[in-house]
C-alpha cells in the first residue's frame, strides 16, 4: 500500500517522501542546477528531515529537467565572493548520513554536481549524463577531503586526471571507472532509480547504518581536510590575487584562462 506524499516548502531545492523515499531535487534548471550557498544549506536541511524521518528509508538526490543533474557552483554567485571562506561539508553529511543515498543523474553532473553525484552511496545515470570536475580550469579553490575521496573511488591515476584535466567523460566511461554503479536510457532511469530503491527497503535498516558508518570510519583520515585550510596552505592571498577572477571571467568570456603569472 503506498504511503501518502509529504511535502516541504524550500527555495532551491522540491523535497518530497513516499513509499519510503524521500526525493531531493535541486530546482535550478535555468541555472542547470547550479549551487549557491542557499542551495547547499536547503540539501544539508532537507538531508537533517530524512534522517530522522522514520518514514524514510533511502533518499535520491536529483536535478529538476533533463539538461543538468547539476553543474557545480553558480558562476554569478562565485563571481562575487561566495566561495571565500566557505566550508563545504555537503559530502561528509552524506557519508555520515544513516541511511541510503542515490544519485539519479540525467545530463550533465560537472564540478560540485559530479563530486555531489559520487559521495552518494549510489549512482545511477542516464546513457546521456556527462560527468566532470571544472574547478581547476576557471581557477576555483579546491581541495579537501571532496578530492581525496575521489581516489577512493576511482584510484589516484584516474582521480589526477579527472581533477587536473577537467576533461569530461560519458556515463559509460563513468561506469567502467566505478564512478556510477548503472547506467540506462533516459526513459528508463526513474524506474531504475526506483528498483534500486525498492531493493534497499528490503534490507535492515539497523545493518545499512552500520555498513555506511565502517565506509566513514575508512575515510576519517582525510575527511578533516576541508578547502580553506587547503588554501590557506598554497595560496593566503588567492582570492585577492586575481587568478580565480582570471578564470571566471574567461569562462563567461568563452576563451582560453591565461594562469600564467600565477605559475
Amino acid at each position: 500500500m503506498q504511503t501518502e506524499q509529504k511535502k516541504f516548502s524550500f527555495n532551491d531545492i522540491l523535497y518530497k517522501c513516499q513509499d519510503g523515499v524521500a526525493t531531493i531535487t535541486i530546482n535550478r534548471p535555468s541555472r542547470m542546477n547550479a549551487m549557491s550557498c542557499d542551495t547547499v544549506a536547503e540539501i544539508s536541511r532537507a538531508l537533517s528531515l530524512s534522517a530522522t524521518d522514520q518514514s524514510v528509508g533511502v533518499i535520491v538526490i536529483t536535478g529538476s529537467g533533463n539538461r543538468a543533474f547539476c553543474v557545480g557552483g553558480d558562476l554569478e554567485w562565485e563571481a562575487d565572493g561566495g566561495l571565500e571562506g566557505l566550508t563545504y561539508t555537503l559530502g561528509d553529511e552524506i557519508v555520515s548520513h544513516p541511511k541510503p543515498i542515490i544519485a539519479r543523474v540525467d545530463g550533465y553532473a560537472i564540478g560540485g554536481g559530479n563530486h555531489l553525484a559520487y559521495f552518494c552511496d549510489f549512482t545511477i545515470a542516464s546513457d546521456k549524463s556527462i560527468f566532470a570536475q571544472n574547478g581547476p580550469k576557471i581557477g576555483a579553490p579546491v581541495g579537501g577531503y571532496v578530492v581525496a575521496h575521489s581516489a577512493s573511488i576511482v584510484g589516484h591515476k584516474r582521480a589526477r586526471e579527472m581533477w587536473m584535466l577537467c576533461r569530461h567523460y560519458t556515463a559509460s566511461q563513468a561506469l567502467e571507472w566505478g564512478l556510477v554503479n548503472a547506467v540506462v536510457a533516459a526513459e528508463d532511469l526513474d524506474s531504475e532509480v526506483k528498483r534500486w530503491c525498492d531493493e534497499l527497503l528490503t534490507i535492515s535498516p539497523t545493518s545499512l547504518r552500520g555498513l555506511k558508518l565502517c565506509f566513514r570510519k575508512q575515510m576519517e583520515p582525510y575527511l578533516d581536510l576541508n578547502i580553506v585550510e587547503v588554501m590557506n596552505e598554497i595560496s593566503p592571498d588567492f582570492f585577492s590575487s586575481g587568478e580565480n577572477q582570471e578564470g571566471i571571467q574567461a569562462f563567461i568570456e568563452k576563451r582560453p584562462a591565461d594562469f600564467s603569472r600565477w605559475r
